[in-house]
């Protein structure tokens, strides 16, 4: 069977609709009817997609700057337009970078991207699992916990409505890290959700990603979004808006003017 042809016909999923958005070329028929039906009824979603991005760009050069050099990407998609490995390895080259998805196409391009890079790899994981993650060969000889790492989860406990669920997942990844550790968290925002698009038309692409792949979606508060960090430090600014955590000149201006428009809370926080 020709691979591209098989491969053409895979339904749509959150990972390549989200590469879409972000102009990468990582994506299949499927991904695109999806996001176009997204982006005709939130138009901003594309600015949405990218300003989240440029947050964990941010995100990721504060971490190595601060000294962390083990990175481990949950629900990571592919590491196009500027992936953690690049960003962190511009200012550590010594840093290592464990990307997760369960969607096996992604993790398939994400190996295609970072060939020859030995210090970074992509496995196959459900975050929804975090001991099969956990205890994955290749996690385990990437990453040293022990010593401490960066868990980033970046856009993507939204695909994880189940309160429960989500919460638990990640307080089983937080007590395997060691002490000085960082959770990375952006989270799409009711509230922000409240003044971009009517309830209509939030349900509504809500939907698209329930009909039209395998991970539906549900914002959270900025209360809920707190939740996660635990009993971490919150680093300043605390959990703000993604355009306003410590903007840089060069970022989408996008969400100037109300940077609740971007519909996603972003925070950094450190582990005890």
């Amino acid at each position: 069977m020709d691979v591209d042809s098989d491969r053409s016909r895979k339904p749509a999923t959150a990972a390549r609709i989200y590469d879409f958005f972000l102009g990468g070329v990582h994506n299949f028929p499927a991904d695109r009817e999806a996001a176009a039906q997204v982006a005709a009824m939130m138009p901003t979603a594309p600015a949405m997609a990218k300003a989240n991005r440029a947050f964990l760009r941010r995100g990721v050069r504060y971490l190595a700057a601060s000294g962390v050099r083990q990175f481990l990407d949950l629900g990571s998609g592919m590491p196009t337009q500027g992936g953690v490995h690049q960003v962190a390895q511009e200012v550590r080259p010594d840093a290592r970078v464990v990307y997760v998805d369960i969607d096996p196409i992604a993790v398939s391009e994400s190996l295609e991207i970072i060939d020859g890079n030995d210090r970074a790899t992509a496995i196959n994981g459900d975050m929804r699992q975090p001991r099969a993650v956990l205890d994955h060969p290749q996690v385990r000889k990437m990453l040293d916990f022990d010593e401490p790492v960066a868990l980033l989860l970046c856009a993507v406990l939204h695909f994880v409505p189940d309160d429960d669920q989500a919460y638990g997942l990640v307080e089983e990844f937080r007590a395997a890290l060691a002490p000085g550790s960082h959770l990375l968290l952006s989270h799409g925002a009711n509230e922000g959700a409240e003044v971009t698009v009517s309830s209509t038309q939030h349900d509504e692409v809500q939907s698209v990603y329930d009909r039209r792949t395998a991970t539906p979606a549900g914002g959270r508060t900025r209360d809920g979004v707190a939740r996660f960090f635990g009993d971490a430090t919150l680093v300043d600014p605390g959990i703000v808006w993604v355009p306003q955590w410590r903007p840089e000149p060069d970022d989408p201006t996008d969400f100037a003017d109300d940077p609740r428009l971007s519909c996603i809370w972003a925070g950094i926080g450190r582990l005890p």
